[in-house]
């Protein structure tokens, strides 16, 4: 895989970092324009998230901030792909609103609320099946949705189906009997999947040290035979770039695992008090690493937007939220008599 080639050895100061460099193949700056709409209406979403948690309508959520641009650039390739399937884990919304979820159906989600486009509000929030989209996550066992992936990758392969096959998972999924299955697995039948581990450093309170005697995760996929690499995930456009090589290199010959070193800005979950386990010095690091600030710096910097512009995107997904939590907070709860649907046979 000689195109593929590691884009940091650590965590990186995000796109800021390198204002002056021409944009990547496929790219223009009309397609930032809209995937920055896209980030800042669901980093603005998150917030209101996290917001309502604490006025007790929204029962549980695990926030992604510091995972937008990751996930977006891997999003990006796949698009200009055209043919990719997505195996997301709990903290992947901006794979889930990315795709073309509207602030309604999420906050309809989150709050429990007929109309959630997954299950109805049967499940936790976005958990289910959006397959309008191409996006499957049926549970939020940890890494259970590898071993979904790796299977459905074999399906497209038996079947002649040249799909590319995207799942995310944590660095504290990793750790998992699932992921090494998965990986192996993969590894044998040279399938086409992309494993991408957004490692913020943390399984929940657990720091990276002391959960795994590496440093870094990509360095297992060498045991499975496919390669490992490691990408800035604070910069959309390194993820961009390494995922759109990932997907031609997985088409062709198999598997490749990118390890995006990214920061999780909030607590584990609304349930989770981060203070407890990181200093208050690392939090305030972590925060200034916050990769939506760096790509609006960026789209400022290289004149893709004004001040102005930028100020409209950021009024528009404040409107959108807006009137996304009006209207799931009007929405009515799912029918009680409907509980047993799909999930006995009549």
């Amino acid at each position: 895989m000689t195109q593929l080639t590691n884009q940091t050895d650590g965590h990186a100061d995000g796109i800021a970092a390198d204002i002056s460099r021409q944009l990547p193949q496929g790219i223009t700056p009309e397609d930032l324009v809209d995937f920055y709409r896209r980030m800042v209406t669901i980093r603005t979403i998150d917030e209101r998230i996290w917001m309502m948690n604490r006025q007790g309508k929204v029962p549980i959520a695990a926030s992604g901030q510091g995972h937008e641009a990751a996930q977006l650039g891997s999003l990006l390739a796949a698009e200009k792909d055209g043919n990719c399937f997505f195996f997301p884990y709990y903290r992947d919304l901006s794979i889930k609103m990315g795709v073309g979820l509207t602030p309604t159906q999420v906050m309809l989600s989150f709050m429990g609320k007929e109309g959630d486009p997954y299950s109805n509000a049967r499940q936790f929030p976005l958990q289910g099946a959006d397959l309008e989209h191409n996006v499957i996550q049926t549970s939020n066992v940890v890494a259970a949705q590898l071993t979904q992936a790796v299977g459905y990758a074999l399906a497209c392969k038996m079947q002649g189906d040249d799909k590319v096959i995207f799942v995310y998972f944590g660095d504290g999924a990793s750790s998992q009997g699932e992921t090494h299955e998965a990986m192996n697995f993969a590894g044998v039948h040279k399938l086409p999947v992309i494993f991408i581990c957004e490692n913020n450093a943390y399984a929940i309170s657990v720091p990276q040290r002391m959960q795994m005697a590496i440093g870094d995760v990509a360095n297992r996929a060498e045991g499975y035979g496919f390669p490992g690499l490691i990408v800035d995930g604070l910069d959309l456009l390194a993820s961009y770039e390494a995922c759109r090589e990932a997907i031609n290199h997985a088409r062709r010959e198999g598997p490749v695992m990118l390890e995006m070193k990214l920061e999780r800005l909030m607590p584990h979950t609304t349930d989770d008090d981060d203070s407890r386990y990181r200093p208050k010095e690392e939090i305030e690091a972590v925060r200034g690493r916050d990769p939506v600030a760096a790509f609006s710096n960026f789209m400022l910097e290289q004149g893709y937007l004004t001040e102005e512009q930028q100020e409209e995107i950021r009024a528009q997904a404040r409107r959108a939220v807006n009137e996304a939590t009006d209207a799931a907070e009007a929405a009515l709860p799912p029918d009680a008599s409907n509980l047993h649907n799909h999930v006995y046979a009549p």
